[in-house]
């Protein structure tokens, strides 16, 4: 009977106790595992909500705008230079550029920063 409690209680382990140490040799215990684990999906989280405020704040933007921004930072697809995507509209890479940074503007105003 007290082998098979003192199994049990090797299986059990503590948030607190050491499981390893990180590049510094400092101790990392479970805790610390599982606050960076909270942490980066907290993360995720957030970005997938502004991705999704940013993908919907697109449709207020005129069709060149949402087009080179869409290009531009690879919503939807890979993320193409400035000269690319001037080739691709058959415009110039100045003019990309300028209208990528109205549609930031315009983007930005919306976001409220």
């Amino acid at each position: 009977m007290h082998l098979r409690a003192s199994k049990k209680r090797k299986s059990e382990v503590s948030l607190q106790e050491p499981v390893g140490t990180d590049k510094e040799g400092n101790e990392i215990s479970l805790m610390d595992i599982l606050n960076i684990a909270d942490r980066d999906r907290q993360e995720s989280v957030d970005y997938l909500l502004h991705a999704k405020q940013l993908y919907n704040e697109l449709s207020c933007l005129p069709e060149r705008e949402r087009t080179v921004i869409a290009l531009r930072y690879g919503l939807g697809g890979e993320r193409l230079s400035q000269k690319q995507i001037a080739k691709m509209l058959g415009i110039s890479r100045s003019y990309v550029s300028r209208i990528e940074k109205k549609a930031i503007e315009t983007l930005s105003k919306r976001f409220g920063e």
